[in-house]
């Protein structure tokens, strides 16, 4: 299973959708999830992958990590992945 299609699995799972629904262009807004849902996939998928993502719940526009998009999360894990591997 690819990073993207693990991804896009675990933030269906939290929003309680179908895989089919998850688009690449979705937001987390428009599939519904909050900011509670937003940081249990988060943990859901730092778990999945043994990563840390650098994220702050209370300040998101800080944190460097771009959750505008499931493609920008899918980009961002690839980048987090790569550098651990690194």
């Amino acid at each position: 299973m690819s990073v993207q299609e693990k991804v896009v699995q675990i933030i269906a799972e939290q929003a309680m959708l179908e895989r089919e629904d998850v688009q690449l262009d979705s937001t987390l807004e428009s599939l519904g999830i909050d900011s509670l849902g937003l940081v249990e996939s988060l943990f859901a998928i730092e778990e999945a992958f043994d990563i840390s993502i650098p994220f702050n719940a209370n300040a998101p526009e800080e944190s460097g990590f771009d959750i505008s998009s499931v493609a920008q999360i899918v980009a961002g894990i690839e980048q987090l992945i790569a550098e651990q591997q690194g």
